[in-house]
């Protein structure tokens, strides 16, 4: 279920590539990410990443970690199926019931998974230098931020969009901005909830939706649509 650049963790592992490796890759990787070219490219042709993440909690500053990444690459409104990534990590914590019940990860399933240094590397390299997407996306990149920093020392520099703030930006008399009641009201099945990669999938059903309605509104790049959130 993954496709993706870089050397996967299991085959760096094989040849002897050490824990140092991984870091100076990541943060070789997040060196140079905030190109300013990326905000005039036509978001017709943005390249992106969407991305999902499921954790043992809420809070990255309070001991939760990561259990799985999800991920589809898009170009423009296009979904490249094949171009997906998917992977459960170990983050030695312990999986709460509620959150086995809520996403089907068992604990069993976190102890037999990669370390999250290669879950975050094999990531990172799907990534590569693409813009991410993500729903709520506060929740994602404080957990992000807090495994980069554990394993890295680094911060993720990536540059995002949230389809959160793109519907309370094109819908501001909305009661709820979830994930599921937007995916309703565009018609979008829901399937896999809580699932990393389901979840990611169906964002970037929505972030083509969305695409539409922003075109309308002669929002033409990255530059032009941070600066239309900003005032929202």
């Amino acid at each position: 279920m993954k496709g993706h650049e870089g050397i996967p963790s299991t085959k760096a592992t094989s040849i002897g590539a050490p824990t140092a490796q991984y870091m100076a890759f990541i943060r070789s990787l997040l060196k140079e990410q905030r190109r300013p070219d990326a905000l005039m490219i036509p978001l017709s042709k943005l390249e992106t990443v969407v991305f999902d993440l499921e954790t043992t909690g809420f809070s990255s500053q309070h001991g939760d970690g990561i259990l799985s990444f999800g991920a589809v690459k898009m170009v423009g409104a296009d979904i490249i199926e094949e171009e997906r990534f998917y992977s459960l990590v170990d983050c030695r914590r312990q999986v709460p019931q509620h959150i086995t019940e809520l996403t089907g990860i068992t604990q069993g399933m976190t102890d037999g998974a990669p370390p999250l240094m290669n879950g975050l590397h094999d990531f990172m390299s799907f990534v590569g230098g693409r813009v991410l997407i993500a729903h709520a996306s506060a929740h994602d990149k404080a957990f992000l931020n807090a495994a980069l920093w554990k394993t890295s020392k680094t911060h993720l520099r990536h540059r995002i969009i949230d389809t959160m703030m793109i519907a309370r930006w094109l819908e501001p008399q909305r009661d709820g901005y979830g994930l599921d009641e937007l995916l309703m009201e565009r018609n979008i099945p829901i399937i896999g909830r809580h699932h990393a990669l389901e979840d990611a999938l169906m964002t970037a059903k929505l972030w083509k939706s969305y695409l539409t309605d922003i075109s309308k509104r002669r929002v033409d790049t990255l530059s032009d649509l941070y600066a239309y959130l900003s005032r929202s």
